[in-house]
């Protein structure tokens, strides 16, 4: 039996990636993901922006409820969902998405910044990037109540099928 046919374990980063193309199979579902998001904020506004395709540039920009510097920070983390809190409210989930496992997943094959500022925190938001996969720390950030993700440069850093 070779390496190659061994049982082994699989590293974060490749994890996230083989997650990331469940989820983002090219830019138009980074754009559905982050729109569904929107809509599940109670955003009545959301504005999308998209340069090269999506390749380079996605942002989508609403007015929804918005997060706070701590739910921010557990939302680009795998598996984390405001949408439910055990496997008992499975049935009754009534969303489009759950916003974390999207910003994660969008996270791993991107540079991408969130700026948020939930409706009842006074006047100061917060920003986060996560550059493909690497969670920076987060930030003050001006911004009216809801929610700006800007994705850049995505898939820069994913290895291709048939590449080397």
């Amino acid at each position: 039996m070779t390496d190659g046919d061994r049982v082994r374990e699989l590293d974060d980063a490749t994890v996230a990636q083989i997650a990331a193309g469940e989820v983002v199979e090219r830019p138009a579902s980074v754009v559905k993901e982050l729109v569904e998001n929107s809509l599940d904020a109670g955003a009545a506004s959301v504005d999308v922006t998209v340069a090269d395709g999506g390749r380079d540039r996605i942002v989508v920009a609403d007015d929804g409820r918005g997060m706070t510097g701590e739910d921010l920070r557990a939302a680009v983390r795998q598996h984390t969902t405001s949408k439910l809190g055990d496997a008992s409210e499975l049935d009754a989930v009534g969303t489009l998405g759950f916003r974390g496992e999207a910003l994660y997943t969008i996270g791993s094959v991107s540079r991408m910044t969130v700026t948020t500022r939930a409706r009842d925190a006074g006047d100061s938001g917060s920003k986060l990037t996560v550059d493909h996969g690497e969670v920076g720390e987060v930030q003050p950030a001006g911004r009216p109540a809801g929610t700006t993700v800007e994705v850049a440069d995505l898939f820069a850093e994913t290895p291709r099928a048939g590449s080397t």
